[in-house]
């Protein structure tokens, strides 16, 4: 199912002390995150994830990964099996393991709205290149670093390939990836954002500047919200984790936030709470204090 409806209620001003709210939804994002610099999950943070879900509450991630890098944690998804992935862009059910996954919600970019954030981003920051991700296929351009540890499908310019008869035309696609060689991240985040305006949601996760665009609306706390609403569960009953600024409208959003020992220092602005850093084991640490209470 696809779906490009913009959600007003990822935003949101606390209005009880969450810490009072029993938490239903433990939301964590995995890079820098749950997951330890190895990409590994300790068995600390595996036993914690489990007491939450045999607690009844459900742990959902949610990262901008795109569904084919998420057997990292496809044996931890429990019950449910289900992720939000590329940055809030895709509702993955992960039960059939890696490459068999299903997904249950496309957030898209529209092809439009994707070349026009090209144009502009290619006048205000030239020389950067562009990686189109799609819920299968992953293209690039030829002058694309080689960031990820996979082949493309195809090397073409970007115009050529979200054309509407480009390579991958019958899927739809779920961000636009858009480096620079030379620009400081936050710099290029911001001018990108000044650019690109309405068009299309952009944002980062990488220490690189590596910027990530999606669909209008679509972040982790909008598909996150949305998700939440079809099992009747309130903001507040929500406890996030994050570390870059990817996170920081999930954790804004959510009742309960934990920005990591390591996070951007956006992050520690958005968040509610602070723990240690991922390869500390931060989120088992908040989670195993949170069963304590319960």
């Amino acid at each position: 199912m696809r779906e490009n409806e913009r959600v007003t209620s990822a935003t949101r001003q606390p209005e009880t002390p969450a810490a009072d709210i029993p938490p239903r939804l433990i939301a964590t994002d995995l890079d820098g995150t749950l997951l330890r610099d190895d990409k590994s999950v300790s068995p600390r943070t595996v036993a914690a994830l489990a007491a939450a879900e045999e607690a009844g509450i459900e742990v959902f991630f949610v990262t901008g990964r795109p569904a084919r890098w998420m057997d990292v944690v496809s044996d931890h998804v429990h019950g449910h099996g289900l992720a939000i992935c590329g940055n809030g862009a895709a509702v993955v059910d992960l039960h059939g393991g890696p490459g068999a996954h299903k997904f249950v919600k496309v957030r898209e970019l529209a092809r439009e709205n994707a070349l026009d954030a090209v144009g502009l981003l290619r006048e205000a920051a030239p020389g950067t290149v562009y990686a189109v991700e799609q819920t299968y296929g992953f293209y690039q351009e030829p002058d694309y670093p080689k960031l990820h540890m996979e082949i493309p499908d195809n090397l073409a310019p970007a115009e050529e390939l979200l054309a509407e008869d480009g390579p991958g035309a019958a899927e739809p696609v779920l961000k636009i990836l858009a480096y620079h060689p030379s620009i400081d991240p936050d710099a290029f985040l911001t001018l990108s954002r000044l650019a690109i305006g309405d068009r299309a949601n952009v944002t980062r996760s990488s220490p690189s500047a590596l910027l990530e665009i999606s669909g209008p609306g679509v972040s982790k706390a909008s598909t996150l919200a949305l998700c939440c609403a079809e099992r009747g569960i309130s903001h507040e009953e929500v406890v996030a984790f994050g570390d870059m600024p990817n996170d920081v409208e999930m954790l804004t959003w959510a009742g309960q936030s934990y920005a990591m020992g390591n996070a951007h220092p956006d992050v520690i602005a958005a968040a509610s709470g602070r723990t240690v850093a991922n390869n500390d084991d931060g989120v088992a640490v908040v989670i195993e204090r949170m069963l304590e209470r319960r």
